[in-house]
């Protein structure tokens, strides 16, 4: 009788990994900087919740928090406003660096080169001790707001006027941009956008950030990944896209109707929705209210009349909520700045952030390098060219 022959083992087809297109619902890592509060909906600063930090706060404290930890004392607060202040102006060579840059080129574009530009002034490397990061970031943060009004002087065919270290961070930023500072309504409503937008954990700027910091690269290259990131119209450059789409509807009386039509076009529309929050973005109410401000001042309620028709039929329609860069595009615009230089003041802000994160990632550091699925051919055989 013949042996049976052995039943042949089948091989079984490879498992298709699950794809989170966007690391969308992803934990990559820990970080002590900033998070959603899932029970309150609030955005929290090192446990600070973002609405009270505004209340009770200057963007100047909130800058220390995120780099130190902690919010300061009155002598640390002295000690950190007298280091950014030193800090300001930036060297001849840089100066006239930023004034060769073509007039035409977006201020995101030219920020991006003016602090790459920095970083070739000393030779810096990722992993080196904290205290001299520290002083680079601090550098960042006093220097960036010089750099963007710089810029902005000379696109516009004028003379830069120096920082003045008798001014708090707001205040100076309006005088080296227009020579004056306004009434502190303004300033304050300025100053607010500035702690709003100076930090939320993963995004796609501060996660390029950090991945720029795992491979022990230095923290200018880092800074200038999170600005390219950030130059994008889904992340930072929504609050320009905002006012943009402001300016083409133009007249509150059409808001609502170009609201539904564009829902029905499926267009892609700004200043809605956000990944992390469920019940709308916790920022929107204190930005509102300083738009609503800035228009009282100003005597101007278009935006807000514009505003409030777009909010109604967008939470009707799809329930979906407004986020920071809705209110935030047109209270710049009614602070008097140019549409194009509303991301680079996301920058001036989001400075603290990234260092912040900067610095938490060289102290835990492993090099950031995620997997793919393959979706090419199978391996192949190169096959002898034709002679011709």
């Amino acid at each position: 009788m013949a042996a049976a022959k052995p039943k042949s083992k089948t091989k079984k087809p490879a498992k298709t990994p699950k794809i989170f297109k966007g690391l969308d619902g992803v934990i990559v890592d820990e970080t002590a900087v900033s998070k959603v509060m899932p029970e309150t909906n609030s955005l929290t600063y090192r446990g600070y919740a973002v609405q009270d930090l505004c209340a009770h706060c200057c963007f100047e404290e909130v800058a220390y928090l995120l780099l130190n930890g902690e919010l300061p004392t009155k002598s640390q607060l002295a000690a950190f406003r007298r280091d950014e202040r030193k800090r300001r102006d930036i060297s001849r060579d840089h100066v006239e660096v930023i004034r060769k840059f073509p007039k035409s080129a977006h201020p995101m574009d030219t920020l991006r080169t003016a602090v790459s530009y920095l970083g070739t002034t000393e030779i810096a490397w990722g992993g080196e001790a904290e205290r001299i990061d520290k002083r680079r970031a601090m550098d960042l943060l006093a220097k960036i707001p010089t750099m963007i009004a710089t810029d902005y002087r000379f696109r516009n065919g004028k003379n830069r006027y120096k920082p003045k270290p008798d001014l708090t961070m707001a205040e100076n930023f309006f005088h080296m941009c227009f020579g004056k500072v306004p009434p502190p309504e303004v300033v304050r409503a300025f100053d607010i956008s500035l702690i709003l937008y100076a930090e939320h954990s993963f995004n796609a700027s501060t996660f390029t950030t950090r991945v720029i910091a795992s491979s022990r690269s230095d923290i200018y290259s880092a800074v200038t990944g999170g600005i390219g990131s950030l130059k994008g119209p889904l992340h930072g450059g929504a609050n320009e896209a905002v006012m943009h789409m402001f300016l083409e509807i133009g007249d509150p009386a059409k808001a609502e109707r170009w609201m539904k039509d564009a829902i029905v076009k499926k267009k892609l529309i700004m200043g809605f929705g956000h990944r992390v929050y469920k019940w709308g973005d916790s920022r929107v109410p204190t930005m509102r209210a300083c738009l609503d401000d800035l228009a009282a001042w100003k005597g101007d309620d278009t935006w807000t009349r514009m505003s409030d028709g777009l909010q109604k039929v967008m939470l009707e329609e799809k329930n979906i909520h407004p986020n920071l860069d809705f209110p935030a595009g047109p209270a710049y615009y009614l602070m008097g700045f140019d549409i194009d230089m509303f991301t680079p003041i996301f920058v001036m802000s989001r400075i603290t952030g990234w260092t912040a994160h900067y610095l938490e990632q060289n102290a835990s550091n492993k090099l950031i390098r995620p997997l793919s699925a393959y979706t090419g051919k199978a391996q192949r055989k190169v096959k002898a060219l034709v002679k011709r």
